[in-house]
């Protein structure tokens, strides 16, 4: 069966790559990705069932770190970030289109705040695409600098949702 993740992984290996289309037909899935201009992808799968892949899926390379100015934290975070130029930071963004939640439920405690330190693989925040909730994992270790996203908000794929200090 083409897990989510697998589809992420064809998003990211072909916004990285020079390919401007991908098609993967099977049984009963159909996968089309188009990039009609950098950056911008469109993502048609009219069949609800998926099928099994038949090839296995490469190890994507993760984004290079970014070093930028730190400013103020997103709203309804109490711990201010630290503004110094030239940390050593990892721009995390959207594996997929969706709404952004922080934490679980309204009345559950965020996932990660300003100031908090991640490892590898501890969920950052959930998104929510076609009424499936998705838990997005840290890919790297490091502190919490800055969230891009407001809660309950519409992201769009690779858009920058956090600024992580590596560790």
């Amino acid at each position: 069966m083409m897990d989510f993740k697998s589809i992420q992984e064809i998003l990211r290996f072909v916004s990285k790559s020079e390919l401007t289309e991908v098609e993967i037909e099977q049984k009963d899935f159909k996968l089309k990705v188009k990039r009609q201009l950098p950056d911008v992808h469109m993502v048609q799968a009219p069949y609800a069932a998926p099928a099994l892949m038949q090839a296995p899926m490469q190890a994507m390379p993760m984004p290079a770190p970014v070093s930028a100015p730190v400013s103020a934290p997103a709203a309804g975070d109490s711990t201010s970030a630290s503004a110094e130029s030239g940390k050593n930071l990892f721009e995390y963004r959207s594996p997929i289109i969706g709404t952004f939640y922080r934490a679980s439920g309204p009345d559950k405690d965020v996932f990660v705040k300003v100031g908090d330190t991640v490892r590898k693989g501890q969920v950052l925040c959930i998104i929510e695409a076609m009424k499936l909730f998705n838990e997005i994992e840290s890919e790297v270790e490091g502190k919490i600098v800055k969230i891009l996203v407001e809660n309950s908000q519409p992201v769009e794929y690779d858009q920058p949702l956090f600024l992580i200090e590596l560790s």
